[in-house]
């Protein structure tokens, strides 16, 4: 259970700053915000990859997923923030 939740945070930085770097323009978040930002985006790319490929149908759509799957879905999930944030004119 330790080595799950240690796995979700190291993937979650690495596939949230990548997200990040991919992603023009400014983002004012935190390290544990960019943690957080990888680990949605890993269960939108797991999410995805159920849809797209069927793969691990048994164990259901909510999951987790691979490195390129979870900073394919943190790219999305930081883009969303990023138009939703910009309607409320939040963002700089």
């Amino acid at each position: 259970m330790l080595g799950l939740i240690i796995s979700l945070i190291i993937i979650g930085l690495i596939a949230g700053a990548i997200a990040r770097l991919l992603v023009p323009g400014r983002q004012d978040l935190s390290i544990l915000q960019t943690i957080l930002l990888g680990i949605v985006g890993s269960f939108i790319g797991g999410f995805l990859g159920y849809l797209i490929f069927h793969k691990d149908g048994d164990e259901g759509f909510f999951q987790p997923s691979g490195i390129i799957g979870s900073i394919i879905g943190a790219v999305i999930a930081l883009v969303i923030w990023q138009r939703m944030n910009a309607r409320r004119g939040i963002l700089h």
